[in-house]
This record gives structure tokens, C-alpha cells and sequence, in this order.
């Protein structure tokens, strides 16, 4: 089921010019909860999810535009955009991935048990594969790719430890998750083939990386030491740059789940997007 907001909540989706750290208020509502904003590749649009639905946003702000998803059940907030701007893909409640185009949906993912689920993040830079987090009926959970047409399931980690967020790097090689196979604390890795990296080492719980498309920085979320998951509704939720090793503050929230699920940048690498859901 969708999330809703509490009382006296509201969500908030801003824009980061990542030259000057000033964040712009975009859209703000009382009414739909709304998460995970993508952006376009043309630049004009943030896509975002919000009631089960897919809306898109002007990036200068405006009213949310529902997004014809041709009758895929109700979504949650993984979801990611075609390089070529025509297909979006989607992670149904269903526990499946579909694409979208035109408002014609076919699905992409397989049978695969069960109590297995997918969790889509990231699409590879030609479009032609997509990183998910499988989920099987003991619930581990690891990092997958499956052709965006549809095709056989490939793992790319294969262990007990939790993995989430798996998402291409701008080379199509790497692939860039969260995991806990360091520490109790989820930390942000990279894998290509046999080679894996660790890239961020401290006492915070860090999810989510989101590679810039130049490869100039990973934009991701940061919760405080001791959290566990990656819940909503949280205090002090850093929203982070990792450049070169170093890492920025771009903005404390009260937020986490929703507030930066899937690729948020801009396809310049000049600025992007994350969501905030302040109590009164």
C-alpha cells in the first residue's frame, strides 16, 4: 500500500545546483505523498511516485502530471527512465518489473520462485540492461541485472549480506550499491565482475548511491549511526556528495525512504533532486 503523509506533513521536492549547494523548492504538497524523483533526459521533467501512481514535474515547478502506466498494478518508488526518454521502467507491488511506452506496459521480469521480488534501480547507460535487488522468500537480498527487453536474470552477488540500490555507473560497468557486508552499518560499494570496492567508511548508515553521468560525484542519503533499514520519517538525514573521495553536506532533512530511492541527477551533472517531508 502507497504512503500516505501524517498529519501536518508535507512533501517537499527540491533541485540542488551542485556548483552553488542552493537548493530550490519545486513542489510542495499537503495532499500525495510523493518520492523518488528521476530526471528526465532531455532535462525538462522530474519523474516522481506518489499514491501508487507515476506523476512527472516541470523541473521550474508547477502541478504533478499523471503518467499513463497501462494498467501495471500499483507501483512503489523504484522506477527509472529509458535513455532515450521513451520508456520508463517500474517496480509493481506485484513483486515484478514492467516498461512503459506510450502508455502500453509489458513486463520484463521473470518467474523466479516463490516469495521472490524485484526492486528496480538503475538502467544501464545504453538502455539495453537493468540493475534490480532480488528479494527471495528468506528475504536476502542481492544485486541482479536482467535485459530491459527480457531475458535470463543474471546475479552479480550471490551471499547473505543486505544489498540494496544497485545502479550503472556512466561507463555501463561498475555497479553501485549499499551493502553491509563491511559492518552493521550499510556502507556504499562499486562491483565490476570479481573486482569490488568499498567507497565511503564511516560511522553513518549510507544508502543508495547515485552516480553523477560525467562520473564527478555520487549524490546519496546518509542516516544516523545505529539506524536500521532505511525507514521514513527520520531526524537528521544527511543528503551527501561523495567527490573524490571527500564528502560534502548538501542538506540536513527529516525524511530516508523516499527521499532519494533511484538516480536523481540531471543529465548535465549540473544539479539533482531529492525530497524532504517536514512535520508542521
Amino acid at each position: 500500500m502507497a504512503r500516505t503523509l501524517a498529519d501536518g506533513q508535507t512533501a517537499e521536492v527540491y533541485v540542488v545546483d551542485v556548483r552553488t549547494g542552493v537548493s530550490r523548492l519545486v513542489f510542495s504538497s499537503r495532499d500525495v505523498l510523493v518520492e523518488a524523483p528521476n530526471w528526465s533526459p532531455d532535462g525538462k521533467w522530474l519523474v516522481v511516485n506518489g499514491d501508487g501512481k507515476l506523476f512527472r514535474l516541470s523541473v521550474e515547478g508547477g502541478e504533478l502530471e499523471e503518467i499513463p502506466l497501462g494498467g501495471v498494478p500499483e507501483i512503489n518508488n523504484d522506477h527509472v527512465i529509458g535513455p532515450d526518454g521513451e520508456t520508463v521502467y517500474v517496480s509493481a507491488e506485484d513483486g515484478h518489473l514492467y516498461g512503459v511506452t506510450d502508455g502500453a506496459a509489458r513486463r520484463v521480469s521473470n518467474e523466479r520462485g516463490v516469495g521472490f521480488r524485484y526492486y528496480l534501480h538503475g538502467v544501464s547507460p545504453d538502455g539495453s540492461t537493468l540493475a534490480y535487488i532480488g528479494m527471495d522468500a528468506e528475504r536476502r537480498t542481492n544485486v541482479w541485472t536482467i535485459p530491459s527487453s527480457g531475458g535470463d536474470d543474471v546475479a552479480v552477488t550471490d551471499d547473505a549480506f543486505a544489498d540494496d540500490g544497485a545502479e550503472f555507473g556512466p561507463d555501463g560497468e561498475w555497479i553501485y550499491f549499499n551493502s553491509e557486508r563491511a559492518s552493521a552499518n550499510a556502507q556504499l560499494f562499486r562491483i565490476r565482475g570479481e573486482v569490488l570496492e568499498q567507497l565511503t567508511h564511516d560511522e553513518r548508515v549510507n544508502w543508495f548511491p547515485h552516480p553523477a553521468p560525467d562520473g564527478s560525484a555520487i549524490a546519496y542519503v546518509s542516516f544516523p549511526p545505529g539506524t536500521v533499514g532505511h525507514p521514513a520519517d527520520v531526524e537528521d538525514v544527511r543528503v551527501r556528495l561523495l567527490v573524490d573521495g571527500e564528502i560534502r553536506e548538501v542538506a540536513t532533512v527529516f525524511g530516508g525512504q523516499g527521499t532519494m530511492n533511484v538516480a536523481s541527477w540531471s543529465p548535465d551533472s549540473r544539479f539533482f533532486a531529492y525530497v524532504a517531508y517536514p512535520v508542521g
